[in-house]
């Protein structure tokens, strides 16, 4: 059994590389010949499988210890893939901070489509089990939410749903398996966008879903060969290579993550820092005790008096853009950003406000970051009127 850098750097062998080469080549073809018209083949059409894409699910699997893997063109073909696997009539319970891409499907897809869902705050674990239904097949959330980063208990959640005969389906994006794996915590399903701190370079877009069954890998599989929506052996590249380079990215964006926190907190124009590395909370104890780290994620509410438009667009080394988990910085307003799909209302119920800023840190030198900082809290200081969109 390797280490789990070991296995970042090396991956699984697929043994179907002829040349020596130290890399899985990317085998760029669509279609593959048969020996004869009765062979019985390994590789036949690319949408079925392809040698590059296979070492990185095989990868995958190996690093969340599961049993399948797959890859997507995207993180929504990932998580479109697995709610596909229930049918109409079917209930399940979501987590009440997701994605807004998620939000999205579900209730403008899969919800048209017969399924059902309710919505339960996964952190607060005494609020799932009056929420499942004769009907309820699985529990969907994300351990760390976005932008509040708030903790769910990943063990939690799985021992009610084991109790229930309900899958538990994680989105372990934020995170990634260098920092929890939620299969070995009792999770059945793991998605990934990995688009994010997998790929880590802001180059490419992929999914990722990890069984820990070959039965639900079955399901998963049938799904992703039947629609398609399959990621090229190109991009499957990608995101191997960034793998590689996972832990000391996220090592170093953790350093810089906290040391940025150090600076906000000292500066009174910050009301507020969201962050499950600070020590005295909730989100911090059950981190603490589930995952070997804190993500690269950190979000802080301005004063009111702040004109927080203002603030972002006055950054000139870190980037206003939404996604996250790459090596450069990015900070955007998730009020008006990443969230604004969310009705208004929905927003600030889920804590989501106009002062609120979301920060991805990245790998740069910590002190150019928060000079940066520093410089757009003093600009937006002297501009206090919230009059400037974005």
């Amino acid at each position: 059994m390797t280490g789990f850098n070991t296995q970042l750097v090396h991956g699984q062998n697929v043994h179907d590389n002829q040349t020596g080469a130290i890399n899985i080549p990317i085998y760029n073809s669509s279609t593959y010949a048969y020996p004869s018209a009765t062979s019985k083949v390994r590789w036949d059409y690319e949408r079925s499988g392809n040698p590059t894409r296979e070492y990185l699910e095989k990868q995958i699997t190996l690093l969340e210890n599961g049993k399948n893997g797959f890859a997507f063109a995207s993180g929504m073909a990932a998580i479109h893939a697995v709610f596909a696997i229930f049918k109409q009539g079917d209930h399940i319970l979501v987590g009440n901070q997701i994605y807004g891409g998620t939000f999205r499907i579900l209730n403008q897809y899969f919800k048209e489509r017969g399924i059902e869902f309710s919505v339960v705050d996964t952190t607060n674990l005494a609020t799932i089990e009056p929420a499942i239904k004769e009907n309820t097949k699985a529990t969907y959330f994300e351990p760390v939410t976005n932008p509040l980063l708030h903790v769910s208990s990943v063990a939690g959640v799985a021992k009610i749903a084991q109790k229930h005969h309900l899958l538990t389906i994680v989105d372990n994006t934020f995170l990634t398996p260098y920092l929890q794996k939620p299969l070995e915590l009792g999770a059945d399903i793991v998605v990934h966008s990995a688009t994010k701190y997998l790929s880590g370079h802001s180059d490419v877009i992929a999914g990722l879903v990890v069984t820990n069954s070959e039965e639900l890998g079955k399901k998963v599989y049938f799904v992703q060969n039947a629609l398609g929506g399959v990621l090229s052996p190109e991009s499957a590249s990608l995101v191997r290579r960034g793998i590689q380079t996972l832990a000391v990215r996220m090592d170093r964006q953790q350093q810089n993550a906290f040391e940025i926190i150090h600076f906000l907190e000292q500066r009174p124009e910050v009301t507020k820092i969201y962050y499950p590395g600070i020590k005295g909370t909730k989100d911090y104890l059950i981190a603490s005790a589930e995952c070997q780290g804190f993500g690269g994620v950190l979000s802080f509410e301005l004063a009111p008096k702040i004109n927080a438009s203002a603030f972002v667009n006055q950054l000139q080394l870190i980037r206003l853009a939404v996604s996250l988990g790459a090596v450069e910085s990015l900070a955007e307003l998730p009020y008006e950003m990443s969230h604004a799909e969310l009705p208004p209302a929905e927003r600030l119920k889920a804590g989501i406000s106009t002062q609120l800023i979301r920060l991805a840190v990245g790998i740069e030198d910590s002190s150019d970051l928060i000079a940066d900082l520093k410089q757009a809290i003093d600009f937006a200081v002297q501009h206090p009127v919230n009059k400037q969109s974005i």
